[in-house]
């Protein structure tokens, strides 16, 4: 009996013991539960769910005239959750009784697989229950669009399970046009021009979405925490698509023609200080030209185009007139053992003032500076600092060069420092800079600040809006700004000129500046004979509208490098096509007839029956073509009617025709097509007989 109560004894302490432990066990899940059960949810939570950042739709880049510049198109990532309730609620019947058409909807709409592929990936996704199955990626709009309105897809995200992922990819749709300028905005690119100015406005607020790990390391969002982000600001450039595309193409030609290695071309409107135009070309290792550096902003010593400057200091000081002698010395003059030349030679000795700026004589500026600065530099050198030529000039680009200018204090001074910097050397600023100081003779002696955005807005409202700012009021008396637009007309219209060759024959006058410069390259210092060909001025010259400055630097030992030479034609081609284009007889006084009053074009059935219907007498010469053109015959009785040829590897000639005959016929040939104005076309770029590449954009504007 002891025995048995001694075994009993231990087996109901053993009991009690597994009782009080099991008690302790329970109470402990009730208080794990109760007390802390928030606690250990949120840490779980914490472990499989959090918040990622939601980028905002960045804002577009405008033209002056409204045309997208830069913009962000949606593409869509495509995800099935095989695994949502009202997918395989009633054992899958949605999913099963739908299957079969959405299978060949999805095989029409992409075209990658067939019905029988889509319909044994998506079973196969369905029995796996896969809480992310990836359907399609980078989808377009137009193409999610549809997508929507397919079987079991358009009950919506519960009931059919699919997940649209939105991404924003940045588009230029010009492509080339301006390229640096308006900038990049790329996943781990830096960003410039624009796009990196105007950042802050253009990404707007990032929002925020909740989302819970699954197996794989996907995530699925979760329904209902989601934070909206705000879409980025619009802004609106001063840029005028046409005037680019002109500058763009005139640029490029010189650059092939002389292969030279880059170049940049600014076009800006003399009241204002907008830049309308702003290209930007460098040399790519395969031979082509890209836009890869904002040259426009980059400081070099600007060669002869600074020598206005330094008259505009001699005028203004009253330490020389116009009529005053210089002896150029045949063109070589020596100064503490080193050599001033001039670019061309010329072989004159005593010539008035006037004459030395006009030949460019390096000489005749230096012996000048020298005369009347060299007791004092600093005189000189404070007229330089008014012109505002030793800070950046304030334009709204990211990355502009602060100028180089020496002082008597800086170590690099010498006694050859004054006569160098009287023609160009020792100083380093940007074209812009350049631009901006002849703008302001232009414009009665006001200097304008450059600008690229005229106005900041959202949802087409304007929040802001950018004025016209004038950075000095006056650069000089209006004696020396009328001496000095006397010489710059003189350069261009004078025989002894250097540009008087290239605007011999122009419809119009232009006053500027020629400008020739060596550059170093490195370590091989001058030895290269590498040259800055630069050619600034405004026109017309009467009227000023436009300011525009070509800057070109030529590849070594190039056979063709003086300004006049290489940049004046580019500069020449745009003012010619604007001046072409303007129909204000103010400031176009020599245009007398528009031609494309006496031009017409367009279907040859079409414009047989309009001159039929209209009793019209004209000589039908156009035959069975397709296109004709109608126009004035020379004796101006009667009008002639003659073919009008068109072919695929040209660029066709749509000048006098109507919109929609000019629509058709380029967009038959695959082309893009940009429209600016009502009336007839009277101009187009590229050109007609242009080389056609497909795809293309044409500009054409009607009038």
């Amino acid at each position: 009996m002891e025995v048995k109560r001694d075994i009993l004894w231990r087996v109901y302490l053993c009991f009690l013991g597994i009782v009080a432990l099991s008690l302790l066990v329970l109470g402990k899940v009730v208080y794990i539960q109760r007390a802390q059960g928030a606690y250990w949810r949120g840490l779980s939570d914490s472990l499989h769910q959090k918040f990622i950042e939601l980028d905002a739709e960045r804002g577009t880049i405008y033209s002056a005239d409204s045309s997208m510049l830069s913009t962000s198109i949606p593409w869509f990532n495509i995800y099935i959750d095989f695994g949502a309730d009202g997918l395989r609620e009633k054992n899958g019947h949605r999913f099963t009784s739908n299957l079969d058409s959405l299978s060949l909807c999805l095989s029409t709409l992409f075209g990658d697989r067939s019905a029988g592929a889509y319909k044994k990936d998506l079973l196969k996704g369905y029995r796996s229950e896969d809480r992310y199955y990836l359907l399609q990626s980078n989808v377009a709009f137009e193409k999610y669009r549809r997508l929507r309105t397919f079987p079991l897809v358009r009950e919506g995200r519960n009931k059919s399970g699919f997940i649209a992922e939105v991404t924003n990819k940045r588009l230029n749709p010009f492509g080339l046009l301006a390229n640096r300028t308006i900038g990049l905005a790329r996943t781990n690119w830096q960003n410039v021009g624009l796009e990196r100015t105007y950042d802050t406005l253009l990404k707007g607020e990032t929002g925020r979405r909740l989302v819970r790990y699954i197996a794989g390391g996907t995530y699925i969002p979760v329904e209902g925490y989601e934070i909206e982000s705000v879409n980025g600001k619009d802004i609106v450039t001063t840029i005028d698509v046409n005037i680019q595309d002109i500058a763009e193409n005139a640029l490029l030609r010189e650059l092939q023609a002389n292969e030279a290695e880059h170049g940049t071309c600014i076009v800006m409107e003399v009241a204002t200080g907008k830049i309308k135009a702003i290209a930007n070309l460098g040399v790519q290792p395969d031979g082509t030209y890209w836009e890869d550096m904002n040259y426009a902003i980059r400081a070099t010593e600007p060669g002869s185009t600074f020598k206005l400057a330094t008259l505009l200091s001699l005028l203004e000081d009253k330490k020389i007139t116009l009529a005053n002698t210089v002896d150029l010395e045949g063109g070589t003059w020596k100064i503490s053992g080193r050599t001033v030349y001039d670019s061309e030679k010329h072989g004159k000795h005593v010539v008035p003032v006037k004459e030395a700026f006009e030949l460019s004589s390096n000489v005749g500026m230096a012996k000048l500076a020298v005369a009347n600065y060299a007791s004092n530099p600093n005189e000189f050198i404070n007229h330089l600092r008014a012109l505002h030529l030793d800070r950046p000039t304030g334009v709204d680009l990211a990355g502009e060069a602060t100028p180089v200018l020496i002082t008597p204090k800086s170590r690099t001074w010498s006694n050859t420092a004054l006569p160098w910097m009287a023609f160009g050397y020792e100083v380093l600023i940007t074209p812009l800079h350049t631009l901006a100081l002849y703008n302001a003779v232009a414009n009665n002696g006001r200097m304008m600040k450059p600008y690229l955005v005229s106005a900041v807005q959202e949802s087409g409202v304007t929040l802001k809006e950018n004025q016209p700012t004038a950075l000095i009021e006056k650069i000089c008396s209006d004696q020396t700004l009328r001496e000095l637009q006397e010489c710059l007309v003189g350069v261009c219209n004078d025989p002894e000129g250097t540009g008087a060759s290239t605007f011999k024959n122009s419809f119009y006058k232009v006053a500027g500046k020629t400008g020739t410069a060596l550059v170093a390259n490195g370590s091989h210092g001058y030895a290269e004979h590498i040259y800055q060909s630069t050619f600034v001025g405004y026109f017309p010259a009467a009227a000023p509208k436009y300011t525009c400055i070509v800057v070109i630097k030529n590849k070594p030992f190039a056979k063709v490098y003086y300004g006049a030479k290489v940049a004046a034609p580019v500069f020449k081609e745009v003012a010619d096509r604007l001046m072409a284009a303007d129909p204000n007889p103010d400031t176009n006084p020599q245009l007398t007839k528009d031609s494309s009053r006496f031009y017409n074009a367009g279907l040859t059935h079409s414009m047989r029956l309009v001159e039929q219907t209209l009793g019209a007498d004209y000589i039908d010469s156009a035959g069975k073509n397709d296109w004709s053109g109608l126009y004035a015959s020379t004796a101006g009785s009667e009008a002639v009617m003659n073919k009008h040829l068109a072919s695929r590897q040209w660029v066709p000639d749509v000048k006098g025709m109507g919109l929609k005959d000019a629509l058709y016929m380029l967009e038959s040939m695959d082309l893009h097509v940009s429209v600016k104005g009502s009336g007839k076309v009277r101009s187009q770029s590229p050109e007609p007989g242009s080389a056609l590449k497909k795809s293309e954009t044409i500009f054409i504007q009607l009038d």
